[in-house]
């Protein structure tokens, strides 16, 4: 049965208001790396003291969890803009897709983080002797192997939709690999701690609002009068 026609304009539309997702995503990872956790191998009971405060839970839910939510359908907004005008669509969705993974991922070592470390120092504090060997079966290889395979995932899609981006329009040429160079910055400073991390997720929230700010002017790749649905 024939459906009726979806005019261009009012997928672009969504699309448009989806993007700037993308950097509200970013600016909730910065939120969420202001301050880090003290390193249990020398310093347990700081370490124990800092899983349990509220802050820690709320920017493990908040800030990652509900963000990474909202990095995936930013991101996806974003790369169903470009795919078209970058001349790649194949590898730009792949990017898109990958992106998302990586975020999905993500979202098992925030789990973790949220629920299991916080019991662990309660735990501890409540003088549990088994909560340091605890801590390290959680802290183990097959979250290090998960958070190897987000690394991985997250660093090539954002690889190929920050060369999706500079492709797609001239304006977003300087804007596009920043933001992408920058999100594989954030990820991996994140893994010895210290200030490199909220600054660069800092750095990634600008580039972010410039690439969605332009993208209104990448030309629409759908036909002026209307497309099946």
């Amino acid at each position: 049965m024939a459906t009726d026609p979806i005019p261009a304009g009012s997928l672009r539309r969504p699309l448009l208001a989806g993007a700037w997702l993308l950097p509200v995503f970013t600016a909730l990872l910065t939120l969420g790396t202001l301050t880090h956790q003290p390193d249990p191998g020398s310093d347990f009971a700081g370490y124990a003291g800092y899983v349990t405060t509220p802050v820690f839970l709320a920017s493990h839910l908040g800030a990652s969890i509900v963000g990474a939510a909202i990095g995936i359908v930013g991101t996806a907004a974003v790369a169903l803009l470009v795919a078209v005008p970058s001349g790649r669509p194949g590898w730009t969705l792949t990017g898109a897709a990958l992106a998302v993974l990586g975020n999905v991922l993500n979202t098992a070592l925030f789990g973790a983080a949220a629920f299991a470390q916080p019991a662990i120092g309660r735990a501890f504090a409540a003088g549990s002797g088994d909560a340091v060997a605890l801590n390290g079966d959680v802290s183990g290889p097959a979250l290090f192997a998960t958070a190897g395979a987000a690394l991985l995932s997250w660093t090539a899609g954002a690889v190929l939709l920050g060369a999706a981006l500079r492709r797609a329009d001239p304006r977003l040429r300087p804007a596009g690999p920043a933001l992408a160079a920058l999100l594989v910055i954030f990820w991996v400073s994140g893994l010895p701690g210290g200030p490199v991390q909220p600054l660069a997720g800092a750095a990634a929230t600008v580039a972010a609002v410039v690439v969605v700010s332009r993208l209104r002017r990448v030309p629409d790749p759908l036909p002026a009068e209307a497309v099946a649905a």
